[in-house]
């Protein structure tokens, strides 16, 4: 994904509220949000070019979201591999905290810049890569924004999303951040970061909802992790021109809750 705002609130009815905009070409092949066939236990889009996923979650309540780094101190690796398998490859995994802390000491800097969120409905953890290195950290309680960056750069559309969810109540949440991930006004040049691909791209990907013939939003997608572990995603999609190609919801199985002590 190229634009996330979510809500993180442990010990809540709802832990996790998360919604974002997939910014990528139009032609690159890409699957609906469906259950994957050869692994049924993982909920999500697929892009069928590489084999990952750029937001899914798992039977198991772990979600799992990622957005590239745009940073011209940031070299790409030489055969970097594809950082949709790192969701892909977290919601497979049996302790996500270990799979976290070793990709970390490992593997992590082999590929290009990249935002890992990772949530279960007691903990979250951001992975990031970056021109400083590649750091694992606890994500605190409280409303948050990702783009291009890092956690919580103000950019202005990562504020104008932010916000929207910041005001907005348990009820209105998703059509408050529908109206600002839909919003397709560029920002003020001198409001623009500078990550290294020219003014014009700047203006064009400034916008919260990319609108381009070749290059644009592709999907807006509304997450929630209830307290049981049980996730909802709904997906819209989009071609080019902004034209709207369909809606989906799904929603994982109740993990299984160990039995209670009998009293």
């Amino acid at each position: 994904m190229c634009l996330i705002t979510f809500s993180w609130s442990p010990g809540s009815s709802i832990p996790l509220r998360l919604a974002g905009n997939r910014d990528e070409f139009h032609q690159r092949p890409t699957a609906p949000l469906a259950h994957w066939q050869e692994h049924t236990a993982v909920l999500g889009g697929r892009d069928l070019e590489a084999g990952g996923t750029w937001l899914a979650a798992n039977s198991q309540g772990v979600v799992a979201a990622l957005t590239n780094v745009r940073d011209p101190a940031l070299a790409t690796p030489v055969n970097a591999p594809s950082r949709g398998e790192l969701v892909a490859g977290v919601l497979q995994s049996d302790d996500v905290e270990a799979w976290l802390k070793a990709k970390e000491r490992t593997t992590a800097h082999r590929y290009a810049g990249f935002n890992l969120l990772v949530a279960t409905q007691h903990r979250m953890w951001h992975l990031h890569r970056g021109r400083h290195g590649v750091a694992l950290n606890s994500v605190p309680p409280g409303v948050h924004g990702l783009s291009n960056a890092t956690l919580n750069t103000p950019w202005p559309k990562l504020s104008l999303v932010r916000d929207a969810l910041l005001n907005s109540n348990d009820e209105q949440w998703q059509a408050a951040t529908q109206f600002a991930l839909h919003n397709p006004q560029t920002a003020p040049d001198e409001q623009l970061p500078d990550t290294g691909i020219g003014l014009t791209l700047e203006r064009q990907l400034s916008a919260a909802f990319i609108v381009g013939e070749h290059y644009g939003t592709r999907a807006t997608t509304w997450l929630t992790l209830n307290h049981r572990g049980q996730v909802t995603i709904t997906e819209q999609r989009f071609g080019p021109l902004g034209r709207f190609e369909g809606e989906t919801t799904l929603t994982t199985p109740s993990p299984l809750i160990p039995n209670q002590p009998q009293h």
